[in-house]
């Protein structure tokens, strides 16, 4: 089903506008929401899961009303927070086998069959009976999927998932919001670009609570493939590039600063076209360099 967002609006006692007449349509799938820190992306899914109240607005789930049939919409929601806490001396067993009690199961062995699928599927099953103070972040993360998964939804909305994870324990992650994400609609959450990259099909970029830009990941990336350009330089003459230069990012390679600028022809100054990735279409996009209007042909 899709998840229909149309000028949802937010702002905060403080004056901060959390989101900007906001309207996105999320189809089935992976869907990627990407945006820096405080660009809104939190409000957002704490409103879609029917935790707060927007100031105006409409969001649709096929024929639901999620703003007000919250009880129903909750009934197909998996939600995985950014600050998803554990009781440290419960183990994984009891706490999944309460959560699952929480949802409706009541029935002992039906529980107990959903509560052990969801362990295997998430990994955790030979630790199930290991206290959740002595999990890692990893461990921890994909346990709060589990908790996700009970009373199969069909929406799911984790919020900034992959963030502290070692390398190791993110692409385990990937692969299990990879294979939850084929039979539903779930919304990640992030501003880590190389997760968006890997996983989602489609996506949108936020920021400042407005929506950038959204549609397919890979087309929206080709719209910025011939405007990327780059070249290594010394680290001394950063400033004088920004000066001359849209620069849109900067990264060092081998003890060396390579930088991309966005430009709609050669800009000169040695640079030479590159192939323009994910980050750049982030990095163009939050700096205001571009827009859809202004796509490659």
């Amino acid at each position: 089903m899709e998840l229909r967002i149309k000028n949802l609006s937010k702002t905060y006692a403080n004056g901060v506008v959390a989101l900007d007449n906001v309207s996105l349509t999320i189809p089935a799938g992976m869907f990627g929401l990407l945006g820096p820190n405080g660009a809104g992306k939190s409000t957002l899914m704490r409103t879609l899961a029917t935790l707060q109240e927007c100031d105006s607005g409409s969001v649709f789930f096929g024929d639901l009303d999620v703003l007000d049939d919250k009880d129903e919409i909750r009934r197909l929601l998996g939600y995985l927070p950014q600050d998803f806490g554990v009781y440290p001396k419960v183990t994984a067993y009891e706490m999944l086998d309460h959560f699952a009690v929480l949802k409706g199961l009541s029935n002992r062995a039906r529980r107990r069959e959903v509560v052990d699928g969801l362990l295997q599927q998430t990994n955790l099953f030979d630790v199930r009976n290991q206290r959740l103070g002595g999990f890692s972040g990893g461990m921890r993360q994909r346990f709060g999927i589990a908790q996700a998964l009970l009373g199969d939804p069909k929406l799911i909305i984790v919020d900034e998932p992959t963030a502290g994870l070692d390398p190791q324990e993110r692409v385990r992650f990937h692969n299990l919001l990879s294979d939850i994400g084929e039979d539903r609609t779930v919304i990640l959450s992030t501003h880590i670009v190389s997760d968006v990259a890997d996983l989602c099909a489609n996506m949108a970029i936020i920021n400042k609570g407005k929506l950038m830009v959204a549609g397919a990941t890979q087309q929206l990336i080709d719209d910025v493939s011939c405007k990327i350009w780059a070249r290594f330089i010394d680290k001394k003459e950063l400033a004088y590039f920004q000066q001359r230069h849209a620069v849109i990012s900067t990264r060092l390679m081998s003890g060396r600063t390579l930088i991309h600028v966005y430009n709609d022809d050669d800009p000169g100054d040695g640079f030479e076209e590159a192939l323009g990735d994910l980050e750049d279409l982030y990095f163009a996009t939050i700096l205001g360099r571009h827009d859809v209007s202004n796509a490659c042909d």
